[in-house]
């Protein structure tokens, strides 16, 4: 047996991201990501012609360029602070405990895989492995899949690590606080918008009305931001993005509340999104974007996109406590 060379790894987990900006790689993502059931819960005949003979065939395209808009020198946004965050949460842990944690970086879809940053923490003589998906809000469709992943990799190991899980921290005094410093910063260096909007990755309503805790912490992060922040009711909002399809959405809408408050004339609006631990697609193409262009196309004044925590001092902190708080007993 390999002796262990730390008390506990950890497995950093975020949601994954296309090798290249083009339509080719992004088909071959969106493949692995829309058939998980996890994200689309369809029956799967109906939901494979759809996504084989419809999505796969028109949508590759358009998402390829807007990854293009955002793709950096290092490659993705999300892949590139990833690594930054798995880096600089090992020399945190290095720092905090004297000990050498190995922190290994696996997406739900994608590479690296579940399985590889799984071999990599077993290769490092781990034994013990805490699971930290990046997702402050607990869903079946995020933190869910992770889990599934992860066990369908295990279902080949002959020798399964002991395992405890981050299934959320979506009000977590330090999460709050690095959020909150964020805006007061961007404040600082930007001035003030008129209304702060904390706009949530969105699911289906039916999702919730299944049981699923997602939108209920989201709105509960957004409460407790709001009050660290000392906003009054009418200068703040939580809302929900990204959606897609016929369905019906957790509400509100980001993209009809901004054309709403385009028309009202409601002055400068600056917009955060919480959910995201790392800037992505979502937030610098659809958020500082296509948002900002929905909201001054109907009328709105100006407009201010906050980044994700990404790799802030105090967003690493964060993922220090919670690390050493659920490896109690691990020494």
């Amino acid at each position: 047996m390999t002796k262990a060379t730390a008390p506990f790894g950890v497995l950093m987990v975020n949601l994954g991201t296309p090798k290249q900006p083009t339509a080719a790689a992004v088909r071959e993502y969106l493949a692995e990501f829309l058939w998980d059931r996890r994200v689309v819960d369809a029956p799967r005949p109906l939901w494979w012609l759809i996504l084989h003979g419809i999505i796969l065939r028109t949508r590759p395209g358009r998402v390829a360029h807007a990854y293009q808009s955002i793709w950096q020198d290092e490659g993705s946004p999300l892949m590139s602070w990833s690594l930054k965050q798995q880096q600089s949460l090992q020399q945190a842990l290095l720092a905090e405990t004297g000990q050498s944690i190995p922190v290994a970086l696996a997406m739900t879809y994608g590479e690296p895989t579940m399985e590889q940053a799984s071999q990599q923490l077993r290769k490092a003589g781990v034994e013990r492995i805490l699971v930290l998906p990046l997702y402050p809000q607990n869903s079946g469709s995020t933190t869910g899949a992770v889990y599934d992943r992860l066990a369908k990799g295990l279902a080949r190991c002959p020798h399964i690590p002991a395992t405890r899980w981050i299934t959320q921290y979506y009000d977590h005094p330090l999460y709050i606080q690095a959020l909150a410093n964020s805006v007061r910063e961007y404040w600082q260096q930007h001035g003030r918008g008129d209304r702060l909007m904390m706009s949530f990755h969105g699911i289906p309503e039916r999702y919730e009305n299944n049981g699923d805790p997602y939108p209920s912490q989201c709105r509960e992060t957004a409460r407790l931001l709001a009050a660290e922040l000392e906003l009054e009711d009418d200068q703040w909002i939580c809302s929900f993005q990204s959606r897609f399809g016929k369905e019906e959405w957790v509400k509100p809408y980001t993209d009809m509340t901004l054309q709403q408050w385009g028309k009202e004339a409601a002055g400068r609006v600056d917009i955060i999104s919480p959910a995201f631990a790392a800037d992505c697609l979502e937030t610098l193409e659809e958020l500082a974007v296509e948002n900002r262009a929905t909201y001054l196309e109907a009328g709105g004044s100006d407009y201010h996109y906050i980044g994700c925590l990404n790799d802030r001092p105090d967003h690493i902190d964060l993922l220090v406590r919670l690390v050493l708080d659920n490896t109690a007993g691990w020494d």
